[in-house]
């Protein structure tokens, strides 16, 4: 296959299907590697925002999707008539924070380390999609696992986890950010 004419055909793709499509799919549909995979959708990224076009392409984790870009979200919203989301509240960053960093998790490890009952702040990242049950942890009583999902990448504008700020870092770099210090305790799991 001719390396434009797979860009053309993971742009079609990606432009039908609306979500993300995982890389090991596309490989497989498009009968090329990973590598090629790669490389084309690099280009096709490249070239969406060289020229500042309306869309941009998005790597989350192990798969790609299209998206409109955020600098013209005004005008998609004005036309799809939606609202702006709600911010995120204190609490539902604090959870966040403790799930993305410390995944899986349990409510009951994020209700110590936050020191509050949690439950409706996780009800409501679930409804977010956000965060994600992800199995049980094996002890007495089988909690739940959390985990964050590709919506938190999307909706914070990261790839992967590899790409959220190194905790210890940034607290050694600002002493006055002591709340992420609540991050790196020894898991009470």
């Amino acid at each position: 296959m001719e390396f434009r004419e797979a860009m053309n055909i993971l742009e079609a793709i990606l432009f039908a299907s609306g979500d993300s499509v995982p890389k090991s799919r596309l490989c497989e549909v498009m009968e090329i590697d990973e590598e090629l995979l790669s490389n084309v959708a690099q280009e096709l990224g490249d070239h969406y925002d060289y020229e500042m076009r309306g869309i941009k392409l998005l790597e989350l984790d192990n798969a790609y999707q299209l998206c409109s870009r955020a600098d013209y979200s005004k005008y998609v919203r004005g036309v799809l008539e939606t609202r702006k989301p709600n911010p995120l509240s204190q609490a539902a960053l604090e959870v966040l924070a403790i799930v993305a960093y410390k995944q899986p998790v349990t409510k009951v490890y994020i209700e110590q380390v936050r020191g509050v009952d949690s439950t409706y702040t996780m009800h409501s990242l679930i409804e977010k999609e956000l965060i994600v049950s992800c199995g049980k942890l094996d002890v007495p009583g089988k909690p739940t696992l959390y985990k964050t999902t590709e919506g938190f990448l999307r909706a914070f504008g990261i790839s992967s986890l590899d790409d959220l700020p190194n905790v210890k870092e940034f607290a050694k770099d600002d002493p006055e950010q002591l709340a992420f210090n609540v991050l790196m305790p020894e898991d009470p799991q």
